[in-house]
């Protein structure tokens, strides 16, 4: 149930940082550009995009979970569905307030769904495998990642603004605290931790679980969709 329940907020969430029109996270530049090219909705784009990313955990040696294989289509869907329902904010403390809530409830949404300990979503494992792989640091990997998203996006026609950059300040330190709040408990030879924590010490979940400890609040799901 919080796994799913997750997904879907996190869907969600991303749809009315679309509908604020104040800038989109990186991966959601892309979708947004890819899909003005194409004449298809972003939700659509980011299934595609999801599915296609987790082929490449083949060559990387990543083992998708529950998780991974539900954030590829639920994510999507949910933005989707979400779109139709809120209008384009007109205004800038409409607009503010949309691009707000959007943030936090991104925030709570990782929190959720990792803490359910499922797997990563497919783009946060393309980070972790290239990561074992070429033996670069998590940050230098998804900073990577996330610039070269960003660029191609920006050159399509995707949304960049002051909520790009408030994304990339806030999500870190939101998703830290609901990765906590949210944590689920689990036993262990000798004590019991919660499994939030579990989770972010295996790398996110039973995806990596030969990966190194990586810090919750420098893994963003997707849209993964996280």
């Amino acid at each position: 149930m919080q796994l799913y329940a997750g997904l879907a907020l996190y869907g969600a969430s991303s749809a009315l940082v679309v509908r604020s029109g104040l800038g989109l996270d990186p991966w959601d530049v892309f979708h947004q550009g890819v899909a003005r090219h194409a004449g298809v909705s972003i939700g659509t784009v980011s299934v595609c995009v999801g599915a296609l990313v987790l082929l490449l955990w083949w060559p990387l040696r990543q083992r998708p979970g529950l998780g991974t294989v539900s954030n590829v289509f639920l994510v999507g869907l949910t933005l989707d569905a979400t779109m139709r329902l809120v209008p384009r904010a007109h205004g800038l403390a409409a607009e503010a307030a949309l691009l707000t809530a959007g943030i936090v409830l991104n925030g709570a949404a990782t929190g959720l769904y990792i803490s359910a300990a499922f797997g990563t979503g497919p783009r946060d494992g393309l980070m972790t495998g290239l990561h074992l792989r070429t033996g670069r640091s998590i940050r230098l990997v998804r900073t990577g990642i996330e610039v070269t998203v960003l660029v191609a996006g920006f050159l399509l026609g995707g949304t960049v603004g002051v909520g790009t950059v408030a994304y990339a300040l806030l999500i870190g330190p939101l998703a830290q605290f609901f990765l906590r709040f949210f944590a689920l408990p689990a036993h262990r030879p000798g004590r019991t931790v919660a499994r939030g924590e579990a989770a972010a010490a295996d790398t996110t979940g039973p995806a990596s679980e030969a990966g190194p400890a990586v810090d919750p609040g420098a893994v963003r799901p997707a849209a993964e969709c996280g």
